[in-house]
């Protein structure tokens, strides 16, 4: 079937309906069109058998859904109804919610129904929810709808109770500082952590917040802050406090818009004298923090996870996981275990620090070599093996810090864009010595110029990746654990060490992984101190939230991997 998706950006659900209808042998054209101008255009080129929409801002106009059938992927289970139901169900605390593909017709949400599928809801941030929990609802109700008009199934009118609410504005997502109890706090900012965010005063200034984590530990007069740690601050709550990673300043109309920064670079000149606390050593029984790295240990194994908002890794968090990473090579395990967490493994170098920065093509400079030594430390560990676990998504230079293990595991939900070209960017990460060496190289060089996204289950067959973990979100960081004990029980695991330590030293002797890394770096840094080099505007564009123009994202520019969900 020729399946035309119209989206409103690129992201990660659309990429995942993508694939999934393409895997199963639909011809699938995209058009990304922010205010829907374009949708008439496309039909008119595609010619579509159906019409899915997974994600659309904007109303399908009369004339397009009247003549061809048209499918719009809802957020919500039937009879809800409005353009902020993910937020109302983290922000109201439901544990179970749901995706529903209906019939495009004249009043929003209101059409006929060809798919509902439900879904529980974790204490996770709503961008988190999206890209997992739904993403797999919203997938399997997607393939069912189209099944169903395949098979000449007629679709449900609603019945039942309609719930239509409005936005959820700034003035309801509102915190109450002095009132409000941990709990409550922690819901609004999930329900807002990837955006809007949570418009809010502090030190003086407006800012919006973006995500919340529980703190049980610290204790402080609500509203004030009493400590950072990894660039998150920690604020007091009337029974606890919370962690909030990020922030973003309000601007004035008519000033371009700030970018979402870690919070102590946002609040850099602003902040008091307030403790830098280090992440515990070990997790404290009964009681919750936060910390973006951490490692275990069980028996043979262990695990180095780290969440990073948005996958994004700045040059300071590159350089503490690599910190961290060293520090687990010291430890007697015989498999190390890098990722495991649910959610991103990693989207690569930071856009927004590097939009941010006085000199935005040295902090190009600077995290990407951040990014190389961390790679580098991966790809020279000769002592043991690494497993690279990717619970959720992974793009451009974080999957190249994947592919840098000796084994590639990932969750048969998670969508792989191994490729730089959205950007503007050559690429480097050693992805000229790792991606031939997976895929081969004609595939490396398809893969990175036509640069699409790829499913887990084209990645297995492609050799991308070595596994794939068929679970759901919530139960990856355990099943990964327990295959990961399972391979360092093998009785042949030291032959296989001993192996790939003289593999290594043979490549080292035939093409040195320093001469990969000049060769990249070389095409990187041109890019880099060239003002006019599309990765500027490009990355401008990203970090600020720009506008793009309508396009299909076939071509240039027509939207990063990292980009915002819901």
């Amino acid at each position: 079937m020729r399946i035309l998706l119209i989206a409103s950006s690129f992201n990660s659900l659309t990429q995942r309906v993508l694939v999934e209808l393409r895997d199963r042998g639909h011809t699938v054209p995209v058009e990304v069109t922010p205010d829907g101008t374009a949708v008439r255009d496309a039909v008119a080129r595609h010619a579509p058998d159906l019409i899915v929409a997974p994600m659309l801002r904007t109303v399908v106009p009369r004339d397009v859904w009247a003549a061809r059938r048209c499918l719009i992927v809802h957020p919500g289970p039937v009879g809800d109804r409005g353009p902020s139901s993910l937020d109302r169900a983290v922000q109201e605390g439901v544990a179970e919610w749901g995706v529903t593909v209906l019939q495009a017709e004249e009043e929003m949400d209101a059409g006929d129904v060809w798919a509902s599928v439900a879904f529980r809801v974790p204490e996770v941030g709503k961008s988190d929810l999206y890209r997992n929990e739904l993403s797999d609802a919203a997938v399997t109700a997607v393939l069912l709808a189209v099944e169903r008009v395949a098979a000449g199934y007629t679709p449900r009118p609603q019945t039942g109770a309609v719930h239509a609410r409005p936005t959820l504005r700034q003035e309801q997502r509102a915190i109450s500082w002095s009132d409000d109890s941990t709990e409550t706090v922690l819901r609004i900012l999930r329900a807002a952590d990837s955006q809007p965010g949570v418009r809010d005063h502090l030190l003086g200034a407006e800012w919006f917040l973006h995500g919340g984590h529980a703190e049980d530990g610290l204790r402080g007069r609500p509203g004030e802050l009493v400590a950072t740690r990894a660039g998150a601050v920690c604020r007091a709550t009337p029974d606890g406090a919370v962690w909030i990673p990020e922030l973003r300043a309000r601007t004035g109309a008519g000033r371009p818009r700030a970018c979402k920064l870690p919070a102590t670079l946002a609040l850099a000149g602003r902040l008091p004298d307030l403790p830098e606390l280090p992440a515990p050593a070990e997790p404290v029984p009964g009681g919750r923090t936060w910390s973006d790295i951490r490692y275990r240990e069980q028996g043979p194994v262990g695990v180095l996870s780290f969440a990073f908002p948005g996958g994004a890794m700045s040059t300071d968090q590159c350089r503490r996981l690599l910190d961290a990473y060293k520090a687990a090579l010291t430890r007697p395990i015989a498999v190390l275990v890098l990722g495991g967490q649910r959610d991103f493994f990693s989207n690569g170098i930071h856009l927004n620090v590097i939009e941010a920065a006085a000199d935005p093509a040295a902090e190009s400079w600077a995290n990407i070599n951040a990014m190389n030594d961390l790679v580098e430390a991966v790809l020279t560990t000769t002592d043991r093996l690494v497993v690279s676990a990717i619970g959720g998504n992974a793009a451009a230079g974080g999957m190249m810090l994947a592919l840098a293990a000796d084994e590639v595991w990932c969750r048969s939900g998670s969508v792989l864009n191994p490729h730089y070209r959205r950007m503007g960017l050559y690429g480097s990460e050693y992805w000229t010595y790792t991606l031939p060496r997976k895929v081969g190289p004609a595939l490396a060089a398809r893969l990175t110029e036509e640069a699409r996204p790829v499913s887990a289950a084209a990645s297995l067959g492609m050799g991308l990746v070595d596994r794939v973990v068929d679970c759901g979100p919530a139960e990856f960081t355990d099943e990964i654990t327990r295959l990961a004990a399972h391979l360092a029980s093998r009785p042949g695991l030291p032959l296989r060490v001993a192996q790939k330590k003289t593999e290594h030293e043979r490549r080292e002797a035939a093409t040195p992984l320093a001469a990969h890394r000049e060769q990249e770096l070389g095409r990187m840094r041109r890019v880099f101190d060239d003002p006019a080099a599309p990765y500027h505007a490009l990355r401008r564009a990203f970090a600020r939230k720009e506008a793009p123009r309508a396009q299909s994202p076939d071509g240039p520019g027509a939207g990063a991997a990292g980009s915002a969900d819901c």
